[in-house]
């Protein structure tokens, strides 16, 4: 539940732009039922200081709401811009790290499958041959056990932003995320639950070119407390 004391954290900011921490439970975009998001507080932070661009507040990419992790955000039209065509070229590299139901065999590889809407769910999305492109790259970081059930701490690579893109890739390959409602099941997410509070899904590390000196740099954002606390739950195996 989103509380007033909920809010990103700047990693870093310059004239052109800034990168958050977003925290798990914080929608990115405002909408009309959801009042507390990354959106509005934005608009907030740049009024008080005389900064910010257009309607979005400058938001360059999302995250799902229970994801947590670093978030880039333009403060100029020339840097939005700029930093939308990086992703649009595939230029900005992300990672994000995943707990996932099952030991993932190979140790690592490439789900390469198009995915598109559920035309009777347009909330959720699937697999479908007439669907966008998506590609999701993985490496398998450690395994771990809790009574019978075995999981895997995954590397994420998403060369596509797809909605949803590495939850449906992951279900497509036989291991959902851990604590994903939507993709992993009611009955799988809610036994998660118990020892993990939300989807173990964080969004690490995002590298791009600065809009403005034209050199790559890059950020990094530790796995958050609660998730490291759910690890704490398991027992490391091979």
């Amino acid at each position: 539940m989103i509380t007033s004391k909920l809010a990103p954290k700047i990693i870093f900011q310059d004239a052109f732009f800034l990168v958050l921490d977003k925290p798990a439970g914080m929608v990115v975009n405002q909408t009309g039922l959801v009042r507390k998001t990354i959106q509005s507080w934005l608009k907030g932070y740049f009024r008080i200081r005389g900064e910010g661009i257009g309607k979005r507040a400058g938001i360059v990419h999302r995250l799902d709401k229970e994801t947590s992790g670093l978030l880039l955000v333009a403060k100029t039209k020339k840097a939005f811009q700029n930093l939308q065509e990086q992703f649009r070229k595939r230029k900005v590299e992300k990672s994000y790290l995943a707990l996932v139901h099952g030991k993932v065999s190979s140790r690592k590889g490439t789900v390469e499958v198009p995915l598109g809407r559920i035309p009777k769910n347009k909330k959720k999305m699937g697999v479908f041959l007439g669907g966008r492109q998506a590609q999701t790259r993985y490496l398998v970081k450690k395994g771990y056990q809790k009574d019978s059930q075995i999981f895997s701490l995954l590397l994420l690579q998403p060369t596509t932003g797809r909605t949803h893109q590495i939850r449906v890739h992951l279900k497509f390959i036989g291991h959902s995320v851990v604590g994903d409602k939507t993709y992993a099941g009611r009955k799988t997410a809610r036994q998660d639950r118990v020892w993990c509070p939300r989807q173990f899904l964080h969004a690490s590390q995002i590298s791009f070119v600065h809009p403005e000196a034209g050199k790559r740099i890059e950020f990094h954002s530790p796995l958050p407390e609660d998730l490291g606390k759910a690890l704490k739950n398991l027992i490391e195996s091979s």
